[in-house]
């Protein structure tokens, strides 16, 4: 033995065993050096937990109704947490320092992705600068290219996988950043982070989308709109995934890919795209009499919305509010539009999806540019479990909605969209919304669609985004820590410091710990169930009424917009090429209202009405409510304000310039967009020498684009506007579209060319033809606006 280890200390001795990592002495002394007192802080942490305290508390009712925090024991430096003692040797610009105790730096902003290539240079992937980006590596000028031209072999790569898998539904969308901001304190009610304070800011994004359509499909189809809304709230994502008609198809997850696959193109040739006017679909709801309100709303004007910014949202299922002490009450959601809920008329939408596929797209993001930001109230109808018990249909039926006569609803906040993203794939299409995410204050009903889609959101995002952490991809993250014992997976974004990913655990002092009932607690009695009864594949009885609600919706429109459900039963259903399955919905529409199924059947030439379809109830409960006037879009003008409107104010050389001025100074003062619309953009020259330039043609602009339409004064341009085709064709769409219409004197004529009358068809004045060209006028034109729509001209057939 040498001198040196004759002399050695204990403690010399276990520093050395310390830096093995395979074996370990017997005791610990507490000396030696960093190695040495990780490993006695280690085993001093691990000693200090000799059992699992937690484990009596997790057994027995009343301890699920209060979870206990983990047991955790504080380490006695960060040496015991450290993955490696190198954490602290000098640091360099890609290691870093270390991780800064108890944070997860992976949840900051979307500043600490963004990225900016001004002043750059072109690199590779690898920040290798790229000397010639025009040109592959070859073996001479006319040679092979070469294998080792890494430069081009990475760019062709990543470009032939730019591409991910796009959504089954809700392929198509658009989204924005914004804020939520509550009205008052619903502490009361539920301890959910976004409720707890009057004036509490929330960040939200939302995403709205088509539901049937491929990515690269018209915005403007017939159909139902999602309206999905991530709260970046303080305890976590929230995702409140919704749609833009409170009630759906189906009442059970197991239809649901049966639904989809009957609305989506037919699988032998792949058409139609984005439509639901096709034999499937039409086969598949017609011996689905459940959907029958369901369809009222999507044959409604609801099914083809004016803008996203004028369009209602609704969370369909019934959720639960849970307050901090467990108790629990019911709630629906309701998002309403600041502008009001309007929408397009069926001509309109079909020729707009041809001149711009992106109108809902662009209307969204240029609104947002302009400073017009869409703004939405947070409504709630509340109810406990005993006012369910006595409606006369069942909350937990995704096909009935409870009418605001029962249930009033509140309003609790509001959301502002303020902010276009930076990218739409890494923000928009990356965006993964799904109804599991919950916070604490929100919990689930028994909703049989709403458990399917709890699993089904999660899985879908999983195939779409290459893996289990699609949490991670910077518009997923939270704003709240991220701690959990996951680890791994393709595209694993965090790295964790440390040794232990379970729990429980002594070797992290039990850290991350279960938060017991400060975290998300399940209520245990989401609806009162009898001992005896046990789990079945059934529906409860009152599921079984399926046209109450449709007859309500329809019973509650104006005589226009019931006009326009049979004109959508009639389009839609003659696209059928099986007359069975047109008779067969026929049937189904007159247990809802004997005149909208002659009416359809006329309009379909079905000469005798089929007999009504057998229902799935003998005896139907008497429903509380016949008429509902919030169910009709009447009933929500909006605020009056004509903001965000785009308004045509058609021009031509040798039209009077200072009127045309005047009235695109008092539209643009009230937040509309005026534009100058001319045969050719460019400058025009007025007869009275006011410069006016136009920013778009009749050509690349089409009528049915614009919100109204003004015609100017000075005979000579509107003799050249009147030469040009597409003038008429301006006018006449205003007017079938019944939108409202200034004429400024010289432009009678152009009226009268057109075809188009002043007057409505029983003889009185039409109150959207506004003439003239004085500022009373143009104030009359204003407020014409505001109403949106004329609907009082409309004929079916259309007289122009």
């Amino acid at each position: 033995m040498s001198e040196k280890s004759k002399g050695a200390s204990p403690g010399d001795q276990f520093a050395a065993a310390a830096r093995n990592t395979d074996s370990a002495p017997s005791s610990m002394e507490p000396r030696g050096d960093a190695l040495a007192r990780k490993a006695m802080q280690t085993h001093a942490m691990a000693a200090a937990m000799p059992f699992n305290a937690t484990k009596p508390g997790e057994h027995g009712f009343a301890q699920g109704m209060a979870p206990q925090p983990g047991a955790t024991v504080e380490p006695e430096s960060d040496l015991v947490s450290a993955s490696s003692l190198s954490e602290a040797a000098p640091s360099n610009p890609k290691t870093g320092s270390r991780a800064t105790p108890g944070v997860n730096t992976t949840i900051e902003s979307l500043d600490r992705v963004r990225v900016d290539s001004t002043g750059q240079r072109l690199t590779t992937n690898q920040g290798v600068p790229v000397s010639d980006n025009q040109n592959s590596l070859k073996y001479g000028l006319r040679g092979p290219v070469l294998l080792e031209d890494f430069v081009l072999r990475e760019k062709l790569t990543h470009f032939d996988h730019e591409r991910i898998p796009e959504r089954i539904v809700h392929a198509r969308g658009s989204g924005a950043h914004g804020f939520f901001e509550a009205y008052e304190s619903l502490s009361d009610l539920t301890r959910a982070a976004p409720f707890q304070e009057a004036g509490k800011i929330t960040p939200v994004f939302v995403r709205f989308s088509t539901v049937q359509g491929e990515r690269g499909s018209k915005d403007t189809a017939r159909d139902v709109r999602g309206f999905a809304v991530k709260f970046y709230t303080d305890e976590g994502n929230w995702d409140l995934v919704g749609n833009n008609m409170p009630v759906f198809f189906i009442q059970d997850a197991m239809k649901f890919p049966d639904l989809v696959h009957a609305v989506k193109p037919e699988p032998h040739h792949q058409m139609p795209q984005a439509a639901s006017a096709h034999d499937t679909f039409w086969d598949f709801v017609s011996l689905m009499p459940e959907s029958t309100h369901m369809l009222m709303w999507v044959m409604s004007d609801r099914a083809i919305p004016r803008s996203y910014a004028t369009m209602q949202g609704f969370g369909v299922h019934s959720f639960r509010f849970v307050n901090a002490v467990g108790e629990s009450v019911f709630v629906k959601f309701h998002w309403s539009p600041k502008a009001g809920t309007h929408s397009l008329v069926w001509d309109e939408a079909v020729k707009i999806s041809g001149a711009d596929p992106d109108y809902h797209r662009r209307d969204l993001w240029e609104r947002i540019e302009a400073g017009v930001y869409p703004e939405y109230e947070l409504g709630v109808q509340v109810f406990t479990e005993e006012q369910a018990d006595r409606f006369s249909f069942d909350i937990l039926d995704a096909t009935k909605l409870i009418p605001e006569e029962l249930i009033p609803v509140r309003p609790i906040g509001r959301m502002v969209l303020n902010r276009n993203p930076d990218n739409f794939f890494a923000e928009t299409e990356q965006v993964a919304f799904c109804t599991a995410h919950v916070v604490p204050g929100i919990d689930f009903s028994n909703d049989p669609l709403l458990a399917g889609r709890i699993h089904s959101y999660v899985d879908t995002q999983i195939s779409r985004l290459g893996g289990p952490n699609f949490h991670e991809i910077p518009i997923n993250a939270p704003i709240a820590p991220v701690h959990n014992n996951q680890r791994d997976g393709m595209h694993r974004q965090a790295i964790h410091r440390g040794r232990v990913s379970y729990e429980p655990n002594s070797l992290a002092g039990g850290c991350p710990f279960q938060a017991g009932s400060q975290g998300f607690v399940s209520v245990p009695a989401r609806i009162a169930a009898k001992e005896e009864q046990g789990k079945v594949r059934a529906k409860p009885e009152k599921f079984a009424e399926h046209y109450t609600q449709a007859r309500l919706f329809f019973d509650s429109q104006t005589a226009v917009e019931q006009q326009h459900i049979v004109a959508a039963f009639r389009f839609e259903l003659s696209k059928v090429t099986v007359p069975a399955i047109r008779e067969r919905m026929v049937s189904s529409l007159r247990n809802v209202s004997e005149g909208l199924a002659a009416q359809v059947t006329a309009g379909l030439g079905i000469t005798t009405l089929p007999a009504p379809m057998p229902k799935a109830i003998a005896e139907a409960p008497t429903p509380e409510v016949d008429v509902s006037d919030a169910l009709s879009l009447m009933a929500r003008p909006g605020d009056g304000s004509i903001a965000g409107r785009k308004i045509a104010l058609l021009v031509a050389d040798g039209v009077a310039g200072e009127s045309v001025m005047q009235l695109h100074a008092l539209l643009q003062a009230q937040g509309a967009v005026p534009r100058l619309v001319a045969p050719r953009i460019g400058p025009v020259k007025a007869a009275d020498g006011v410069r006016l330039d136009a920013d778009a043609s009749m050509e690349n602009e089409p009528g049915f684009l614009f919100d109204a339409l003004a015609l100017p004064d000075g005979s000579a341009g509107v003799q050249k506007l009147a030469a040009d085709g597409h003038t008429m064709e301006f006018i006449k769409d205003h007017y079938r579209h019944c939108k409202s219409i200034l004429v400024m004197p010289a432009s009678a004529m152009l009226l009268e060319a057109a075809g188009v009358p002043t007057s409505l068809p029983g003889g009185e004045p039409d109150p959207g033809i506004v003439a003239g060209a004085g500022g009373a006028e143009f104030e009359a034109f204003i407020r014409c606006i505001a109403l949106h729509r004329h609907p009082e001209r409309e004929t079916d057939p259309p007289l122009v």
